[in-house]
Formats: structure tokens, C-alpha cells, sequence
């Protein structure tokens, strides 16, 4: 299910329409997103070697790290925050993201003590938490917010109007959306 959603992601979102603007042949989409079917299995292949005797918990915790890094202060912003805009989203869920990953790999989840990946041999390891959460979540919120006030966008009254009452009710949650 994720290779499907990531292959089908990355073809259309990515290829069609950044890389050809909208005007790829879907012949052209659907080979593309073969392409990142073999791709994300030999990377979901690799990794499954990496955590090779690793707490299974464990590592769902580094995922949800990862996610609620890149999601949760946008999510929060967009809800709370009626200035809230187009730069702090892109800030706050890129910073999320790149911190997390990036402290998961100079921490002692991957090199630098017994239960690491690639065990204590190698150490590469600056970042002495297991999970980077306490970090990167705190990080990603300030990155939206700096990126809300740098804005010369003042946010729309209207779209958190919108965006209140759709989270307080529900209301529209189950209409598609035209891209």
C-alpha cells in the first residue's frame, strides 16, 4: 500500500507537475511510477537489513517522531493561527522533517552503542537522544512561526474562518477537492 501511494505520489505530484508542468503523457506517469515502485522496495528492502534485530516499537516511535515533526505545528497553526500562511507551512513541516531525520541519523538509534544499526564499531553518532522529538517538534514550531511573521501574506480571514469551522464540525471533510 505505501509503494502504490508513494510510486502514484511521486509520479503525479512530483514528475507531472513540477518536473513537466502539468503536461506529461500518462504513459510517460505510469513508467515513471514503476520506476519508483522498484525504487522505494529496494530502499524499504535496505532498511528492513539495517533494523535487523531491532525493537519493532522502537522504531515506530522514530517514525511517529518523524511525523509529528513535520505535521503536528502545522497542523496546529493552520487550526489556531488566523495569520498563519504559505511560508510558515513550508518552514515548519520542511524543518520538522530534515531536523528529525537528521538527528535520527547522528543519534545512538544508528551508530555509537550496542543497540544501534550499525552497532558500536561505528560512531558517528553528536545527538545523545534516542528519539528526536523533543527537538525537532519544538524546532519545526518555531520555524513556522518564523516563517508566518517574515511573510509579506498576513494570512486569509476567510480560509481560518473556513478552517475553524471545518475543525470544530467536521463540515466538508468528505467533499473531493479539484486540484
Amino acid at each position: 500500500g505505501l509503494t502504490i501511494t508513494a510510486s502514484a505520489s511521486f509520479a503525479h505530484d512530483v514528475y507531472n507537475s513540477i518536473l513537466k508542468d502539468g503536461k506529461a503523457d500518462p504513459a510517460q506517469e505510469v513508467k515513471v511510477a514503476r520506476i519508483t515502485s522498484v525504487v522505494v522496495g529496494i530502499l524499504a528492502i535496505l532498511g528492513g537489513i539495517l533494523a535487523n534485530g531491532q525493537n519493532i516499537a522502537f522504531l515506530i516511535s522514530l517514525a511517529f517522531a518523524v511525523a509529528a515533526s513535520a505535521n503536528l505545528p502545522a497542523i496546529l497553526y493552520t487550526m489556531y493561527w488566523k495569520r498563519f500562511n504559505t511560508r510558515g507551512s513550508v518552514w515548519s513541516i520542511y524543518t520538522g522533517l530534515i531536523s528529525a531525520v537528521v538527528l535520527i541519523v547522528f543519534s545512538p538509534s544508528i551508530s555509537g552503542s550496542k543497540s544501534a544499526m550499525l552497532g558500536e564499531a561505528v560512531n558517528f553518532a553528536w545527538f545523545p537522544l534516542t528519539n528526536p522529538a523533543l527537538v525537532s517538534v519544538p524546532l519545526a514550531f518555531l520555524a513556522g512561526f518564523l516563517g508566518t511573521i517574515t511573510a509579506k501574506d498576513r494570512g486569509d480571514e476567510e480560509f481560518a474562518a473556513e478552517m475553524e469551522v471545518r475543525s470544530m464540525t467536521g463540515a466538508g471533510a468528505g467533499e473531493a477537492i479539484s486540484h
